[in-house]
């Protein structure tokens, strides 16, 4: 049985590799390949297209790089054509992979989507692509998947991954020793995404809060965890702008989030991997003024940040677009240090997500769904 995947962000690399993990423990001996990134290739899939620097956010970043994301696609699908896999398992990154289904089905290869378009914030009309042209939907929430059911998808719930993977691999002992941090000081994590251009818009804002917070509060140190789709370099540039002292971490993201006391979050999985950890968190949000203004108009949700999705009220603080400064965020922050009401209300919220979430087991039961997938429409060709 061959397998191929197409994910084009930090996030979907990990949950491609944590897909690709269960499947090869489910059936050793299946073939897996496609578009993906470091996590993906650990996890014992060819990668045919490293997805290094891919992502892009903004309206404008999309269309000068229209030209290059078709010749993408072009060589996706003459891979396709070639490996002939049974199954096309495309992993979140909607602006590409709605595209890519609709010419892995006019190519005769089936279509799961995993890590759904996220339909009940925006973009609506993507659910009737998903359902004319994937053959099985796979849904994270329950909700989701009967926002999905109802226009005529065929969509199975399987439950969050994050689930099986959000744990620290170390003691907080160990993990201070790993990143020569003081166990004696708060560490403030500071995530600024996983796309260049959240980064150069975010990092900068994130650092001169950081200045903030260290006159305000004192006795503070700083770290930042490096997505894979970011070059070390391009943090350390900025970083050293800043004249700020910042620690910068390789992997062991949770162990990160279990020794720091707060952190600051670029909008996306971030925040839902900081609330399954129990880390009070500050989302920001800030594109180009096109894909705001655009996003205004299209978007009919009053928060973005998945944990306050789920929960259906504010959990976690955001600052969106202009509110994205320096001071608006350490007075964010700041109360998130002490251990007092505000600190614990936060604490008590984000257990109440986890809870939410469900069970653990997402992803071998996404996997198991995947291979009985492949296998029945195997069969059912055999018959034809």
């Amino acid at each position: 049985m061959k397998i191929m995947f197409s994910a084009g962000e930090a996030s979907g690399d990990l949950h491609g590799a944590n897909l690709a993990r269960a499947l090869k423990q489910l059936a050793p001996d299946i073939e897996l390949l496609g578009m993906g990134g470091e996590k993906m290739r650990a996890a014992g899939v060819d990668i045919v297209y490293d997805i290094d620097n891919l992502g892009v956010i903004g309206i404008g970043e999309i269309i000068r790089k229209i030209p290059f994301f078709f010749r993408l696609r072009d060589f996706l699908v003459d891979t396709m054509k070639k490996e002939k896999p049974d199954v096309l398992v495309c992993i979140d990154y909607p602006g590409f992979n709605m595209r890519l289904i609709k010419a892995a089905k006019a190519a005769g290869i089936p279509v799961i989507y995993y890590i759904l378009p996220t339909i009940w914030a925006w973009h609506k009309s993507r659910g009737k692509t998903i359902a004319k042209y994937t053959d099985l939907a796979i849904s994270l929430f329950p909700f989701e998947a009967k926002l999905y059911e109802d226009i005529g998808t065929n969509v199975l719930y399987t439950g969050h991954p994050l689930l099986d993977s959000v744990h620290p691999s170390l003691s907080r002992h160990d993990a201070f020793l790993k990143f020569g941090l003081s166990e004696e000081k708060r560490t403030i994590l500071l995530m600024p995404g996983s796309r260049v251009q959240e980064v150069t818009s975010l990092l900068p804002c994130m650092l001169e809060a950081a200045k903030q917070l260290e006159r305000d509060y004192g006795d503070l140190q700083f770290l930042i965890p490096r997505a894979t789709t970011i070059d070390r370099a391009m943090l350390d540039d900025i970083i050293a702008s800043s004249g700020m002292a910042v620690t910068v971490g390789e992997g062991n993201v949770y162990d990160m989030m279990n020794i720091s006391t707060a952190a600051i979050a670029a909008s996306g999985t971030a925040t839902l991997e900081t609330a399954l950890m129990g880390l009070p968190t500050l989302l920001v949000y800030r594109v180009n003024r096109l894909t705001y203004w655009l996003s205004k108009i299209l978007v009919h949700i009053e928060s973005i940040g998945l944990p306050n999705i789920i929960m259906g009220r504010r959990v976690i603080p955001e600052l969106w677009q202009d509110d994205v400064t320096p001071d608006n965020i350490a007075d964010a922050v700041l109360p998130m240090l002490d251990d007092g009401p505000h600190r614990s209300k936060l604490c008590e919220d984000l257990s109440a997500v986890r809870r939410t979430m469900g069970e653990s087991g997402a992803v071998m039961r996404t996997a198991q769904a995947v291979l009985t997938f492949a296998r029945e429409r195997g069969i059912h060709e055999a018959v034809q």
